[in-house]
């Protein structure tokens, strides 16, 4: 797969030939979990990105609305601004590939324009569906969201075709569909999950995104519990079987906070973790904050797998 000017072979991370590619995090906002309003102007974000390469990162993702859960969503104007300014620094200072953090159609269109190499999309193309077109979470009642979801899961997907895959489509470009529902009502967890990222994969492909341009997240943190969030990161390769490369993101998130009762900045040790099953399960890329040593965890694994060094 060719993101921006890079050709990354997304073939999974266990087996030598392949690797397990970084993608690093520049949240731009004031009130991320992890790191809200650390690299919110453009010299400390450009040192930080600086930083990112040099231990390895392989993407940068700029994202301008914390998802984190009971975030209060910001205005389509105000993501613009935040976003567009860095991912213009990023492609105008350094030879990396940028993508954007968003679900915002207009803000992921300026973003392309502005030089975003890849479309990394918290809903997976699916927030007009459940929301429509620019309005907020609430503007739905419980029942129609339930209509929309038994909609994707049991009648096996719809016919729609959402703006932020068009737009994908148009400026040919990949994306990353992240998995993401408004409840955690189930029927059969890791079946209907697989049923949902479908739905994200057939969106995109009547948009016109190609299928070699498609990579899956399992959404890790996103309308799922501690046990779920567990369960989904053990059965990864259930997801690999859907015949994408997989996006593992789980870099410092609550799954590892809950499961070891610590704070946000206390998980490095329960993120690497889970990026070792991750490369172990067959993970592409992962999604991180702390760049050198998820490196040195995907470099050792991946050592160990294949008998042999594998940098």
């Amino acid at each position: 797969m060719k993101i921006g000017n890079r050709e990354f072979d997304l073939r999974g991370g266990a087996a030598s030939e392949y690797k397990c590619y970084i993608m690093g995090i520049l949240n731009v906002t004031p009130d991320s979990f992890f790191d809200g309003g650390k690299w919110n102007n453009l010299d400390s974000a450009r040192a930080h990105v600086a930083q990112m390469i040099e231990e390895g990162a392989d993407i940068i993702d700029v994202g301008g609305e914390s998802t984190r859960p009971g975030h209060e969503q910001i205005s389509i104007k105000e993501e613009i601004d935040r976003v567009v300014p860095f991912i213009e620094m990023i492609k105008k200072e350094f030879d990396i590939p940028v993508s954007i953090d968003s679900y915002k159609a207009d803000v992921i269109e300026e973003a392309l324009k502005a030089g975003a190499d890849l479309v990394n999309d918290v809903w997976g193309f699916r927030y007009e569906k459940f929301y429509g077109d620019g309005l907020t979470k609430d503007s739905f009642s419980k029942d129609d969201l339930s209509n929309e979801i038994s909609g994707s899961v049991n009648a096996g997907g719809s016919s729609i075709v959402t703006k932020i895959a068009q737009l994908t489509a148009s400026y040919d470009v990949p994306c990353c569909l992240m998995h993401n529902r408004p409840d955690t009502d189930y029927t059969n967890y890791i079946e209907d999950v697989i049923k949902d990222l479908q739905d994200s994969v057939d969106i995109a492909l009547r948009a016109g995104v190609s299928k070699d341009k498609i990579i899956l997240d399992p959404g890790i943190g996103f309308a799922k519990n501690l046990e779920q969030n567990l369960i989904l990161t053990n059965r990864l390769e259930e997801l690999i079987g859907l015949g994408y490369p997989v996006l593992l993101a789980t870099s410092n998130k609550s799954m590892i906070g809950l499961s070891l009762d610590l704070p946000s900045d206390q998980r490095v040790e329960g993120t690497l973790v889970t990026t070792v099953m991750g490369v172990m399960k067959g993970a592409s890329m992962v999604r991180v904050h702390n760049i050198k040593e998820n490196k040195r965890a995907i470099e050792m694994t991946r050592a160990i797998l294949n008998e042999q060094k594998c940098i």
